[in-house]
């Protein structure tokens, strides 16, 4: 954890991935995040695998640096306890639609209105100003709405799901950002604003800024889609044994990969030289490398590639990951002793900074109730005795 954000407080109303990414990377900053989750928790906490109930991996992993309030939104009591969180907050951030967020008292304009210096930043999954304000989205849904899983379609032409909760994650980044532009602005003048991030503007945005291509122009200069990404032969290419990823990029690269293998003909080809000419026949360039790597085994390749700058790397499997050397050098993966969940495995955050203070980070926090304290308690003391045991751990 590091002291960008000290003395910032966040309240987090938001859940499952989108949301609670974008407030680790706060927490990761500094910020005091305060998670505000029903009396039944977060529902992301219960996806398996978990030691102990409430505490699934994926919520540990989303999770680190914050504390934990169980509050009902609807129970008078707790929303006065939550009113008074909201007087000492300077973020609110939830990723709720539109509608209930307002049923549960938390329209931007009330609120701007009785704390006008509140950083308020909503992640709904479509965006106020249209028809779809109130419907419902997760990461499946997204993936189909913004052309991802169509981009991501199969030799048979159906559209997939990539592997992975990328719009959520991408949303997260974004919601992340517009907190920190949320409270520059404040600083610069003062003053609390309203920034909405919804998910399918994100994520078809993040989509179509290569993809629109042509169309870009008016009037239109060729198709949708980037030529280079929509290569049938675009792939990781199979070696002896194993599987690699070959990009040979600027002219020199291609130069240097076709001396390699012994076609110093195409090379000096005059539409090889030129970047717009060779473009135009990529998926050929591609296909020349996938006849060409089965020959020698994967590390073979890596040695001469490398020898020449042309950028490559092994095709990592997950299980790669947890034994990679680069990653073990600048420690991304590290092991803890949790409060509750005994050893567990850490992905680190992945910034690095010098010249700033930083202390140890906080580990996912058990639900806060109001029958005792089987998580953080919202007050100082507490985080510091919660900091000085992880200190103690990691020495």
């Amino acid at each position: 954890m590091y002291k960008f954000l000290n003395d910032i407080r966040v309240l987090d109303l938001t859940s499952v991935v989108l949301g609670p990414y974008a407030t680790q990377f706060l927490g990761d900053f500094g910020a005091d995040v305060i998670k505000i989750e029903p009396p039944t928790g977060d529902v992301f906490r219960h996806v398996s695998p978990a030691k102990s109930e409430g505490m699934g991996a994926g919520f540990l992993n989303l999770n680190r640096n914050k504390r934990s309030a169980a509050l009902d939104l609807k129970d008078p009591a707790d929303l006065k306890q939550f009113r008074a969180l909201l007087d000492g907050a300077d973020v609110l951030v939830h990723n709720m639609r539109g509608g209930a967020a307002s049923r549960l008292g938390l329209d931007p304009s009330v609120l701007r209105e009785s704390h006008p210096r509140l950083v308020y930043c909503a992640a709904p999954g479509f965006g106020s100003r249209g028809s779809q304000v109130d419907r419902p989205a997760y990461d499946d849904i997204i993936q189909a709405a913004s052309g991802l899983a169509h981009l991501n379609r199969g030799a048979d032409g159906a559209p997939r799901f990539v592997p992975a909760v990328v719009c959520d994650k991408v949303g997260g980044v974004h919601l992340a950002m517009a907190v920190l532009a949320g409270l520059i602005h404040r600083l610069q003048t003062g003053d609390g604003c309203y920034i909405e991030v919804p998910m399918f503007e994100v994520m078809a945005s993040f989509t179509m800024i290569e993809q629109l291509a042509g169309e870009t122009f008016v009037p239109a200069r060729g198709n949708l889609g980037y030529d280079r990404l929509m290569s049938p032969n675009r792939k990781p290419f199979a070696t002896k044994d194993g599987y690699i990823a070959v990009l040979p990029y600027t002219t020199k690269h291609w130069v240097g990969f076709l001396s390699l293998i012994g076609r110093n003909d195409l090379a000096q080809e005059a539409w090889l030289q030129q970047p717009s000419a060779r473009s135009e026949r990529i998926d050929e360039l591609y296909s020349l490398i996938a006849t060409q790597m089965p020959g020698r085994p994967t590390d073979d390749w890596l040695d001469d590639l490398e020898a020449i700058d042309v950028p490559c790397v092994k095709v990592n499997s997950l299980d790669d990951l947890l034994t990679d050397s680069h990653l073990r050098e600048v420690g991304l993966f590290s092991r803890f002793d949790h409060p509750t969940e005994a050893t567990l495995r850490a992905i680190r955050s992945p910034f690095w900074a010098d010249g700033v203070e930083k202390c140890p980070d906080l580990p996912a926090p058990r639900l806060e109730t109001t029958q005792g304290p089987i998580g953080w308690r919202c007050d100082e003391t507490a985080v510091s005795n919660e900091r000085k045991t992880l200190r103690r751990a990691n020495e």
